[in-house]
């Protein structure tokens, strides 16, 4: 098969679906099969960074000017130029990213992650709300199939975008392997110097934004502070997304300046140790399409406190404590039973080692080109 893999937000996107992009494609270009895959990628030659080891099997073919530049031409003016006029005839192409381009012939796929636009609105930038509102259900209705990151996902796509579920199928997202517990104390150490870890800390990993119901957190932690001897920091790793002033006010609301820390967004290789260094990952989002931090987290062997809500149960099984999103006393109760309870804390470090090692981009990697195959018989 030759199979084209929109790869634009794998080089310009250092969290979300730029990172399950790049998890799925090194995961194709390991699998060999004699498959060949060409990657489309927005922009001029020296824009982003696109990989050079990742295999003979991988071409990389460059769009000419920006994505922005592709977005409007297809998606707001509508004009019908063929994304394989660029790429040559292809078998498959795959979006990982919402939405699709024209297309002369092929199968086309696209991956959808979540649809909080729809289902969490007033959480959603306005601009890109509006946006994903017109082109994202054009797309699903011209896809041949649709890929949903969980079940939760798929259901909404049906639900909300009034698809047949017969044509979503799930594709879980993987753990990458340097998710594991960092016991090599030099690593640890240079984490802690470089964010300037000194105390024991509670830790929230993801973008900062409504849905991702900080302010709970930010709550919770003041309920905690108020009992006597707690000493823990709260960490905060993630970058700023949109309508996040909130939070800030928070705390300054809370009186929290001296013991919360916002690191802005952490890269890859820093995550493992900054997981194992933490005492708890707290994340209790509002709605998730799948949710990798507290996957993560678990593959370090942290203990994970989350929200029962949306695809959060499907990831956490009965590995991590689940509370109501909006109980913030239950989510404080549940931090502090992780904290002060040893037994509840080895039961969830040996069950979510366990739960996370189930997701693996290898696996995801095997069962997509089964699908592509499907796609292409068909």
């Amino acid at each position: 098969m030759r199979i084209a893999v929109d790869y634009t937000s794998a080089v310009y996107q250092r969290a979300g679906i730029g990172r399950y992009t790049r998890g799925l494609v090194t995961a194709l270009a390991g699998l060999g099969g004699g498959h060949r895959f060409v990657l489309v990628v927005a922009g001029q030659d020296g824009e982003g960074e696109v990989p050079s080891d990742l295999g003979e099997n991988l071409l990389v073919c460059r769009l000419p000017l920006s994505q922005r530049f592709w977005t409007v031409l297809w998606h707001r003016l509508r004009v019908p130029l063929p994304l394989d006029l660029f790429t040559g005839a292809v078998d498959v192409f795959h979006s990982p990213d919402y939405v699709l381009p024209p297309l002369r012939r092929g199968k086309r796929l696209v991956t959808i992650h979540d649809l909080s636009f729809l289902r969490y609105p007033e959480g959603a930038e306005p601009s890109l709300r509006r946006y994903l509102s017109t082109a994202v259900p054009r797309s699903v209705a011209e896809a041949d199939l649709v890929l949903a990151d969980s079940e939760s996902t798929r259901q909404d796509v049906g639900e909300l975008l009034g698809v047949r579920l017969s044509k979503v199928e799930v594709l879980y997202p993987g753990v990458g392997e340097a998710f594991r517990p960092v016991e090599d104390s030099a690593a640890l150490t240079h984490v802690q110097e470089l964010y300037g870890l000194s105390h024991p800390f509670l830790l929230t990993v993801g973008t900062l934004e409504p849905r991702k119901n900080i302010v709970a957190v930010l709550d919770a932690y003041a309920q905690l502070r108020r009992g006597k001897g707690f000493e823990h920091q709260l960490v905060i790793a993630g970058g700023l997304g949109w309508r996040y002033g909130g939070i800030f006010s928070r705390v300054e609301e809370l009186s929290l300046e001296d013991s919360v820390s916002f690191l802005d967004y952490v890269p890859d290789e820093h995550l493992p140790a900054l997981y194992s260094l933490a005492d708890v990952l707290v994340f209790p989002s509002l709605y998730e399409g799948f949710g990798l931090p507290p996957l993560e987290a678990m593959a370090c062997g942290t203990p994970v406190v989350t929200s029962n809500s949306s695809s959060l149960p499907e990831v956490i099984g009965d590995a991590g404590l689940m509370v109501p999103a909006g109980d913030t006393s239950a989510l404080a109760e549940a931090i502090r039973m992780v904290l002060e309870d040893s037994h509840v804390r080895q039961e969830l470090v040996s069950k979510g080692l366990s739960r996370a090692a189930r997701f693996s981009w290898r696996d995801s990697g095997e069962r997509l080109i089964g699908i592509y195959g499907r796609l292409c018989e068909s």
